[in-house]
């Protein structure tokens, strides 16, 4: 029996795209580490003398992971913008979730914040790297047309 006719193969027919692979499974790492943060922060009465060093190690964490999208499409602006976008959208989500349990999470900064916040750190890194690759492609090209003699 081929592989492609197993039941239950068009589940994974999405993680053939590795766009979508690497943005979902950016969003997950992103969500565990969020989760634990809310809950290390808020169930775990003795990590509030080190609060400033815990929120430090998060925040190291997460930009850590927000690079794996800009490691895997360095080369391609516009996918590196899918990828961190579909990761980011999982982050929110899960942000939403969250949110349902621990009540004064939102009073910060809502999901749509949130998710407006990753996309545009997103759109700027995938901006900045398309004009980096615009500006190394114009240094090799000749600066004057060769012109041409007419006879």
């Amino acid at each position: 029996m081929p592989v492609s006719q197993l039941p239950g193969n068009r589940w994974f027919v999405w993680l053939r795209n590795a766009t979508l692979r690497i943005g979902v499974l950016t969003g997950v790492y992103l969500s565990v580490v969020l989760g634990g943060w809310l809950v290390i922060a808020n169930r775990v009465p003795w990590s509030a003398n080190f609060a400033g060093l815990r929120n430090a190690a998060a925040a190291a964490l997460t930009a850590l992971l927000m690079l794996i999208p800009i490691a895997r499409f360095r080369r391609s602006p516009a996918r590196l913008f899918a990828a961190g976008i579909t990761g980011w959208a999982v982050l929110s989500c899960t942000y939403l979730v969250l949110g349902l349990s621990f009540e004064r999470l939102y009073s910060r900064m809502t999901p749509f914040r949130v998710f407006m916040l990753g996309a545009v750190a997103y759109l700027f890194l995938a901006v900045l790297i398309w004009v980096v690759s615009l500006v190394l492609a114009a240094r090799h090209q000749p600066i004057a047309a060769a012109r041409r003699r007419s006879y």
